[in-house]
């Protein structure tokens, strides 16, 4: 595992912390080069920090943001742990290699773990082989081959048809 950067500091955002979240969106679309962004509103992204089933962690050097982490709480019928599901993580890219990325997931971990969590996850898609490289560096438990289908609502036909 990367050293990290010294005077690194990790933590979870709270309900109040809004603006910082706008920071991190903001990083996360600069970082994975999203054209044509438009910012969800501030009374949405207030609405997803209240939340009990979502959250986000941030890494700071001299109080500015330079890593984020965004997490969705899975309830599960198979147990009665949570499993947290890691849907954005970006460092940027003047900080990256420097053991941040490494800092978040580790941070994630122990916060699932003393809050009785059963899994953290994280998906990687096979072309991102900057992603893979890096997850793997983070000492996952495990690694699956997997392929999602999706279904994009109000842009295409996804009713079935009559006769398979």
């Amino acid at each position: 595992m990367p050293t990290t950067k010294p005077g690194v500091l990790v933590h979870k955002l709270s309900g109040n912390d809004v603006d910082r979240f706008t920071e991190v969106i903001r990083l996360f679309e600069k970082v994975f080069e999203m054209e044509n962004f438009s910012m969800p509103d501030a009374k949405h992204r207030q609405r997803l920090l209240n939340r009990n089933d979502f959250f986000v962690f941030v890494a700071l050097l001299k109080g500015k943001i330079v890593g984020g982490l965004t997490v969705y709480v899975l309830e599960q019928y198979y147990s009665e742990k949570p499993l947290a599901y890691i849907y954005d993580l970006a460092v940027d890219t003047q900080h990256q290699r420097q053991g941040i990325g490494n800092k978040l997931i580790a941070e994630v971990n122990l916060y699932c773990t003393e809050h009785g969590f059963e899994e953290v996850f994280v998906q990687a898609d096979k072309v991102d082989d900057y992603a893979l490289d890096f997850y793997r560096t983070t000492q996952p438990t495990a690694e699956e081959q997997v392929v999602h289908f999706y279904y994009t609502l109000g842009q295409t036909n996804n009713t079935f048809p009559d006769n398979p």
